[in-house]
């Protein structure tokens, strides 16, 4: 048993039940959506992860990842069985000097984001291009993952 000395005034500490409640949720939130919840020393206590737009056609599944400032040959695309995963970073180029002002607010440093790819695609054909800061990855579904129509005979 550890013995603590007795603070009287240590209950009245501030605290905000609310603030506490809303950093939970936002935690779980974040647990169920996949996205990782620490944060990155590299970017000064920040977590940088880039934002994911995906949508379905016939015959792919398609990931644009969004990636301002990020050079092309400092971003790396993999994919493990079902799992799309984008690493890379953004660099912070400027080094402020002692007799300006310095004032910044996006993050800098790497990032990695982990995509379950919800259909079976080919691997081997995956593509990406990478624009105006825009990663478009394009995953060619299998065979067995292509809607298939099926005509209905009426009697």
């Amino acid at each position: 048993m550890a013995i603590e000395r007795w603070r009287p005034f240590g209950a009245l500490q501030s605290r905000d039940p609310f603030r506490e409640i809303q950093t939970e949720v936002n935690r779980l939130f974040d647990n169920f959506l996949g996205r990782p919840t620490g944060t990155a020393p590299a970017t000064g206590g920040r977590l940088w992860m880039p934002v994911v737009d995906m949508y379905e056609t016939n015959d792919r599944f398609v990931l644009n990842f969004e990636l301002p400032g990020v050079q092309e040959k400092d971003i790396s695309l993999s994919m493990t069985g079902d799992v799309l995963t984008v690493k890379g970073e953004r660099r912070f180029d400027h080094e402020p000097n002692a007799d300006s002002d310095f004032h910044t607010e996006r993050v800098y440093g790497k990032f990695e984001r982990s995509i379950r790819v919800p259909m079976s695609v080919q691997a081997e054909r995956v593509q990406a291009t990478y624009r105006d800061g825009v990663l478009e990855v394009s995953l060619p579904k299998t065979d067995e993952a292509r809607p298939k129509q099926v005509k209905i005979d009426v009697a």
